[in-house]
């Protein structure tokens, strides 16, 4: 197993492949041989007998050390702390569900980016000079899959456990022959930062910065590891969805679930927010840039940051990310316990997944109503 305990850039990826935050690669590498194809069964979801309201907690002002607190599983990427001062938001008390989602798909005719063939012209700017066009299959819709195989070679090549489906979307999550029929209570996933962007600017709402969703987080614990204390994720009582068993081809199901989980289905944190660890990857408005911190800390503290200009990842220089919070129901301790409060993770603005993606908040002076 890997040990997250090392902070250099090119070890961090290593150590977070289970998160694999980028289609493009996996699709020039590999070209047609990732694209898997499935039966078609579309499935509309309606949304009048479902539960849409949006309940959203008042997060107070206050300020916080951003960052790990400590540095046994901590990444390069979550240091040094630095002092930050956060005015009181709204939070949605959940991530968006796939009822919230189909209301407004239902509203707008809104088509996600992975229900779109991929436009060469863009997505050859997100690649080095002089790549070859991949060929007209890998260009189809589709979406990053969660799918491992038993044959577990090494915890570097993520196509072990990651695989290019086409016709996978928020609508159906495994691929076209699934959908989210009785599901409309779990996360929407499947989202890129555009359709989360489009989603809350429909709603009245926007992206949390990345500042806002550590600070409620950690719901008024202080220098804590997780949203409830210290505890390990591993001791007493279920606290979140994570994986429990070896990665990734055995689940035990201790939490009680294998994939997603419907929301709020284990305790909240201090503020009134549910699953801020484990279940989804969470996106934020954030570009991600590692070394933005090292910039927070030479002050004495950060009023409301809003992250840097623009994102740096030399890993992927080409391919724009935004920074995602949370951690999974893939992160497990022995391989990237990602569900930490300082945990963050570089994710391509145009890439979909099967375990990411978002909620919403709102300014506290703006709220209507």
């Amino acid at each position: 197993m890997l040990s997250c305990e090392s902070s250099s850039e090119s070890q961090d990826f290593d150590a977070a492949s289970c998160c694999i935050e980028s289609k493009n690669q996996f699709l020039i590498e590999l070209g047609s041989d990732t694209v898997t194809i499935l039966h078609n069964d579309t499935c509309v979801m309606a949304v009048n007998d479902l539960d849409v309201t949006r309940n959203m907690s008042l997060i107070p002002a206050g300020e916080f050390m951003m960052g790990a607190s400590e540095e046994v599983m901590a990444l390069g990427r979550e240091l040094p702390q630095h002092l930050v001062k956060v005015d009181s938001f709204y939070m949605d008390i959940h991530e968006v569900t796939n009822a919230q989602f189909a209301q407004f798909v239902n509203a707008t005719d809104y088509m996600t980016v992975a229900e779109l063939p991929i436009d060469w012209d863009e997505f050859k700017k997100q690649m080095p000079p002089d790549t070859p066009q991949p060929n007209d299959e890998a260009l189809q819709p589709g979406s990053m899959v969660f799918s491992p195989s038993e044959d577990l070679f090494n915890y570097i090549d993520y196509s072990q456990w990651w695989t290019w489906v086409r016709g996978a979307d928020w609508k159906h999550p495994e691929g076209p022959s699934s959908n989210i029929k009785d599901q409309g209570q779990s996360p929407v996933v499947h989202i890129c930062y555009d359709d989360a962007l489009a989603y809350a600017e429909w709603s009245g709402l926007r992206l949390p910065t990345e500042a806002e969703w550590e600070w409620a987080a950690r719901g008024g614990l202080n220098d804590k590891t997780y949203p409830w204390g210290d505890q390990s994720v591993e001791q007493g009582e279920p606290k979140c969805n994570f994986w429990t068993g070896v990665f990734p081809f055995k689940n035990t199901e201790q939490d009680g679930y294998v994939g997603l989980a419907p929301v709020m289905q284990y305790e909240s944190n201090g503020y009134g927010l549910y699953d801020m660890a484990g279940n989804v990857w969470e996106i934020c408005s954030d570009w991600y840039d590692e070394r933005y911190y090292d910039t927070l800390a030479a002050s004495q503290m950060t009023d409301n940051p809003q992250g840097p200009k623009t994102w740096h990842y030399p890993l992927e220089p080409y391919d724009p990310k935004r920074v995602i919070r949370g951690g999974s129901f893939l992160c497990n301790d022995s391989y990237c316990s990602s569900y930490r409060v300082s945990a963050r993770m570089p994710y391509s603005a145009s890439t979909g997944m099967s375990h990411t993606g978002f909620r919403c908040v709102k300014d506290f002076r703006n709220l209507k109503k």
